[in-house]
């Protein structure tokens, strides 16, 4: 693969206690209170004071907490830009606690960095409560929950694949206090017409301090994905040596993603605009020849061309497309991308001919395939 010379889960074990000991614990759980209703208490040591008021804190502001088990080693700090994984399941308040999602269900943990203004600050607060390996549910009050179904939604569509660029903003950028349209699914869209209160159980993976895990695109600052992107186009470069093409293209999409970030704050045509563009574009060329060997040879196409039309002399994109085409059949068009291919850089005519050598070959085999097919019906 021609590329220019020139992130990801980082497990963290609890550190142990004594010798012959196990770290003490806080421990909440619910326990009936004079009234009859029930309170979150902290007891034991390691974090337990500080622990105890920040329940208490959320518990005078609508959000009652049960523990379901207890965590382990000391209370993380939390501060910002910390990364907490976390599996979450959300039920609606009631008899039934009706389940509205579950990450596991997904497949995939929920990854929240402290201080990054996600829309739903409730999760941040729970969090700052739990140690990992801890479960515990939050009955939160309706005003914590509003834009749980925006929240929901753009989580979902993540889930779907709907919006893959979706991934990088996890719910940062929602401006929008409500939607008076259908979000796209029913429940949801009830749950923002009736809003009511809910209950979060959230079981805590691991909790990373900053600087201690690889940011994704969609939580650095503008100067932290200018510096990471050489990075990260070395790991795609060398997962693409090792042969992990799909990796690899998580990689280029990465640091693409990063770059496109940049480039939208520019006005287009200006020079920043431009030194950004022609970073993107190895990186892209890269990304697309994963795609050909993944035999997605449409969004080559598509990537190609939009390269193409803004740089019309260069010579991987028109060969990358070629080889798209032909692979897809567009033979007229296979066939002008390599001549223009020659026409950019002679040098390259071994490696032409032998694409053109093998679209031929491909069409005589599917010309006597079809003779045979067609046969077949006519004789009928």
């Amino acid at each position: 693969m021609t590329t220019p010379h020139s992130r990801s889960p980082r497990p963290a074990a609890p550190p142990p206690g004594r010798q012959g000991e196990p770290r003490a614990a806080a421990t909440i759980r619910k326990e009936p209170s004079a009234g009859g209703g029930g309170r979150a208490r902290a007891g034991g040591a390691g974090g337990a004071g500080a622990m105890a008021q920040q329940v208490e804190q959320l518990r005078a502001d609508g959000v009652d907490k049960e523990v379901l088990r207890e965590g382990t080693g000391p209370l993380p700090d939390f501060r910002d830009g910390t990364k907490a994984t976390f599996h979450y399941r959300t039920l609606r308040c009631g008899d039934e606690e009706t389940p509205v999602d579950d990450s596991r269900a997904r497949g995939k943990p929920m990854e929240l960095i402290a201080g990054k203004k996600f829309k739903l600050p409730v999760w941040e607060a729970a969090l700052r409560t739990m140690r990992p390996g801890e479960r515990a549910r939050f009955r939160c009050d309706t005003k914590h929950v509003v834009l749980y179904p925006l929240v929901s939604k753009s989580l979902r569509n993540i889930a779907a694949g709907k919006d893959p660029l979706e991934g990088q903003r996890h719910c940062c950028s929602i401006a929008q206090m409500h939607e008076h349209y259908s979000l796209g699914y029913p429940d949801l869209d009830e749950l923002q017409k009736n809003p009511q209160p809910l209950i979060f159980d959230i079981e805590v993976l691991k909790v990373e301090p900053p600087g201690s895990y690889q940011q994704d695109p969609w939580a650095m600052t503008d100067e932290e994905k200018l510096q990471a992107v050489p990075q990260i186009h070395k790991e795609g470069n060398e997962l693409y040596r090792q042969g992990k093409v799909s990796e690899a293209a998580a990689k280029y999409y990465d640091a693409i993603a990063c770059l496109k970030n940049l480039q939208m704050k520019e006005q287009p045509g200006s020079p920043d605009w431009i030194e950004l563009d022609q970073k993107i574009t190895p990186l892209l060329l890269n990304y697309c020849q994963c795609k050909l060997q993944c035999e997605e040879y449409y969004e080559v196409l598509d990537h190609c061309s939009s390269i193409l039309n803004k740089y019309e002399d260069n010579v991987k994109a028109y060969f990358k497309r070629g080889k798209a085409h032909a692979a897809v059949w567009n033979v007229a068009e296979a066939q002008a991308d390599f001549a223009k291919v020659l026409a950019l850089d002679p040098s390259l005519r071994p490696v032409v001919s032998k694409e053109l050598r093998s679209l031929e070959a491909r069409l005589r085999e599917k010309d006597a395939e079809d003779k045979i097919r067609f046969k077949g019906i006519f004789s009928q």
